[in-house]
């Protein structure tokens, strides 16, 4: 599915080169909008503690290490732009770059689930309860 032309961009520090599948940023709101609407799927790649503490909701859960070890996205994913979300983006970074190499079409959160708090937007428990960032 085609996102909006602001949320296309370049890797941070300037990797991106044409032609290549680097993963573009794109800002915690944007990615709230696209992930509510369901034009993207919103994927969480810290660790099960980090995540049952609070993460977005709807937010799909698959650790960095899943991902390295060849794990397949969650069914929900397959076949969607996968929004990647760590704590403070460098996780989600490499998530975002591993799975572009398998030719899914994903986006970086900027900044993570911190700048996802500051933004004053929804963190959860998977009860459904407020969360909060670990």
């Amino acid at each position: 599915m085609p996102l909006p032309s602001h949320a296309h961009g370049s890797a941070p520090h300037g990797h991106s080169t044409p032609g290549h599948s680097t993963p573009g940023l794109t800002t915690p709101a944007e990615a709230h909008g696209l992930a509510r609407t369901g034009a993207a799927a919103l994927l969480d790649v810290r660790e099960a503690a980090e995540f049952t503490a609070g993460h977005a909701p709807g937010a799909l859960h698959q650790p960095l290490i899943a991902l390295v070890a060849g794990v397949p996205l969650p069914p929900e994913a397959a076949g969607r732009t996968v929004l990647a979300i760590c704590r403070s983006g460098n996780r989600s970074q490499r998530a975002a770059e591993l799975l572009a190499q398998r030719g899914v079409e994903v986006l970086n959160v900027a900044g993570g689930m911190n700048a996802w708090a500051e933004a004053g937007l929804p963190v959860t428990t998977p009860g459904g309860s407020p969360g909060h960032v670990i």
